[in-house]
C-alpha cells in the first residue's frame, strides 16, 4: 500500500476545490430561482415566470451530457489537465456574468435569453467537469488506497449545497428584502470570481496525469475517442451500467436523503420549514465521515460489495423510512388519512408536474397532494360538475380551496403538525438510512468511474453516461415522484419509482458488475 504524496495532496485538493466551485455555481442558481422569476421574467404571470425561471434551471441538465462528450473527447486526446482548466474557468466565468446581468426591468426580453445563454454554458462546463475529474483524480492515486483518496471528491456536492445556502441564509438575515431584491442576490455569483482565482492557481499548478502521460510517451492516444467508446461492446456494455446501475442508484439516493426529504416533511408531514431543514442538514453532515470510510472500506473488501450493498440498502429502506417520517413527524395526519375517505369526482383528471394544473379536478388533485392529504378519484358522476367528498358528505364542488381547508379541518386535518406530538430523534435516526445507503454508493464510486474504462477512452466513457443518467434519471426524479404521487393520490406512491428504479439497478449490480478493485489504470 503506497503512502500518499505531496503532489497527490495537491492533486485532491485542487480537484476537490475546483469541483465544490461547480457545485456552489451550479446550486446556487437552483436556490435563487423564485427571485429570478421576478428579476428576469415578465411580471404580468407569476406562475408562469416561476416554471420559466425552474425551466431555465433544467437546461443546465439537459446539456450536461453534451458538455461530457465534447470535453471528454478532447480530454482523451489532448490531456486531463487542459480540460480540467477549461472546465473550471468557464463555468466561473459564466456564474460571475449571471452576477452582473441586467435584469428585465432594465433591458427586457434580452435578459432571460442572455440568462438562458449563461445557464446552458454552466450545464456545458459541468458536463466536462463532473465524472472527468475522477478520472484525473483516480489516475493520481495511490494503488491500494484509491478508494479512501477519491472518496472526498463526493464531498463537494452537499458541501457547495451548504455553503450555498448558508450564504443566500445569511444574507436573507442581514438585509431587508428589498435590498436582496435590488443587489443582495447578486453577491453569491459575485464571489465566485474569488473561488475562481483560487481554483484556477492551484490547478495551473498540477501535473498532467501519468496514466495519459504514458499513452502519450507509447504514442497510444485515441484520434477519435467517442466513436471508439461507441464501437467497442465491451465499453458500450460498461457505459449501460454505469448509467443504469451505478450512477442512476448514486443520483436517486442523493436525491431522496437530501431533496426530497425536506420537501416531504414540509409539505406532506406538514414540519415546520426551519425544523425540517435542520433534521436533514444534521443527517447530510454526517454523510461527510461515512462516504469517506466507505472509500476505505472499498480498499478492504472490494468495490462491488460495497457499491451494492447501498443499492439494496436503499431498494429495500426507501418505503419505510418516509412512512416513518409520516408516523414520528404527524402522527395526527396519519390517523387522518387512515380513517377519512376523501374521493375525488372527475373526468379530466391528469395533472402533471411539467405544466400548470388545466382545470378544477387537476388544481383538487396538485391542492390534496401539496397539503399531504390521501385521496381516492373516481369518475366524474353524469351531470355533475368536478366535487371533493369527504367521508360521504354532500361534497363541495368545482375547485374551492377555503372551502375544502375548512372541511378537512372539521374532521380532523391540521395545517401543520403538532410540535408536541413531533418525535425529532425518531425523525433524525430515519432520515441517517437513506444517508448510508449515499455514502456506499458514493464513497467507491470515484474510483470506479475511473476502473471500469481503459485509458485511451476512460474520460469519455466515464464522464458521458454519468452526466446522462444524473439528468435523465436522477434530474427527473422529483418531478416523476409527484406525478406517480398525484395520480395515485398517495404522498408516499411516487416514492416506488426511486424503489423500482433501485431493485433495478440492484439485479444488474448482482449480474454484470465486475470487481475493479487495484485493477491497473494505465491498461
Amino acid at each position: 500500500m503506497q503512502e500518499i504524496t505531496v503532489t497527490q495532496r495537491k492533486v485532491v485538493i485542487a480537484a476537490c476545490f475546483g469541483t465544490f466551485l461547480e457545485w456552489y455555481d451550479f446550486l446556487t442558481f437552483a436556490s435563487l430561482a423564485t427571485y429570478f422569476s421576478v428579476l428576469f421574467f415578465p411580471p404580468e404571470n407569476p406562475t408562469a415566470a416561476l416554471l420559466m425561471s425552474l425551466a431555465t434551471f433544467g437546461v443546465g441538465m439537459v446539456v450536461r451530457p453534451l458538455g461530457s462528450a465534447l470535453f471528454g473527447s478532447l480530454a482523451d486526446k489532448f490531456g486531463r489537465r487542459p480540460i480540467f482548466i477549461a472546465t473550471i474557468s468557464l463555468m466561473g466565468m459564466t456564474t460571475f456574468l449571471v452576477g452582473v446581468l441586467p435584469t428585465y426591468a432594465q433591458i427586457g426580453i434580452l435578459a432571460p435569453l442572455l440568462l438562458l445563454i449563461l445557464r446552458l454554458l454552466q450545464g456545458f462546463a459541468v458536463g466536462g467537469e463532473i465524472g472527468g475529474v475522477a478520472v484525473y483524480l483516480t489516475e493520481h492515486a495511490p494503488h491500494g488506497r484509491r478508494g479512501f483518496y477519491t472518496s472526498v471528491l463526493q464531498l463537494m456536492g452537499p458541501l457547495g449545497i451548504l455553503v450555498s445556502t448558508l450564504q443566500i441564509v445569511l444574507l436573507q438575515a442581514f438585509l431587508s428584502d428589498a435590498d436582496f431584491h435590488r443587489w443582495g442576490w447578486r453577491v453569491p455569483f459575485l464571489f465566485s470570481a474569488l473561488l475562481l482565482f483560487i481554483s484556477i492557481r492551484t490547478r495551473m499548478s498540477l501535473e498532467e496525469s501519468p496514466v495519459f502521460r504514458q499513452l502519450q510517451a507509447e504514442g497510444t492516444v485515441s484520434k477519435a475517442p467517442l466513436r471508439e467508446c461507441l464501437s467497442d461492446r465491451r465499453t458500450l456494455g460498461r457505459m449501460a451500467l454505469l448509467f443504469f446501475c451505478i450512477s442512476a442508484g448514486g443520483s436517486l439516493l442523493f436525491f431522496s436523503s437530501q431533496v426530497y426529504a425536506n420537501v416531504f416533511l414540509k409539505s406532506v408531514v406538514r414540519l415546520d420549514a426551519q425544523l425540517a431543514s435542520t433534521l436533514v442538514m444534521t443527517s447530510t453532515l454526517l454523510l461527510f465521515p461515512l462516504t469517506v470510510f466507505c472509500g476505505w472500506l472499498s480498499d478492504k473488501i472490494g468495490r462491488k460489495p460495497v457499491l451494492l450493498a447501498g443499492l439494496i440498502l436503499g431498494a429495500i429502506t426507501i418505503l419505510p423510512v418516509f412512512k416513518g417520517l409520516q408516523h414520528y413527524g404527524n402522527p395526527a395526519l396519519e390517523r387522518f388519512n387512515r380513517e377519512v375517505a376523501v374521493s375525488l369526482y372527475g373526468g379530466d383528471c391528469d395533472y402533471s408536474p411539467f405544466r400548470k394544473a388545466a382545470n378544477d379536478c387537476e388544481r383538487n388533485q396538485e391542492f390534496l397532494t401539496r397539503n399531504g392529504v390521501s385521496y381516492s378519484l373516481r369518475p366524474q358522476r353524469a351531470g355533475q360538475d368536478v366535487f371533493v367528498s369527504i367521508d360521504g358528505d354532500g361534497g363541495i364542488y368545482g375547485f374551492n380551496p377555503e372551502r375544502l381547508t375548512g372541511a378537512l379541518k372539521a374532521r380532523g386535518w391540521s395545517e401543520s403538525a403538532d410540535v408536541g406530538q413531533v418525535n425529532r430523534f425518531m425523525l433524525f435516526l430515519l432520515l441517517v438510512v437513506p444517508v448510508i445507503a449515499v455514502a456506499l454508493i458514493t464513497g467507491p464510486q470515484t474510483a470506479v468511474l475511473a476502473e471500469l474504462f481503459t485509458a485511451r477512452t476512460r474520460y469519455t466513457a466515464a464522464a458521458l453516461p454519468h452526466n446522462l443518467s444524473a439528468g435523465w434519471i436522477g434530474g427527473l426524479s422529483p418531478f416523476m415522484v409527484t406525478l406517480f404521487s398525484v395520480q395515485a393520490g398517495d404522498a408516499l406512491a411516487g416514492l416506488w419509482y426511486p424503489v423500482g428504479m433501485l431493485i433495478f439497478a440492484s439485479v444488474l449490480g448482482l449480474l454484470f458488475m465486475p470487481e475493479t478493485l487495484d485493477v491497473p489504470l494505465g491498461d
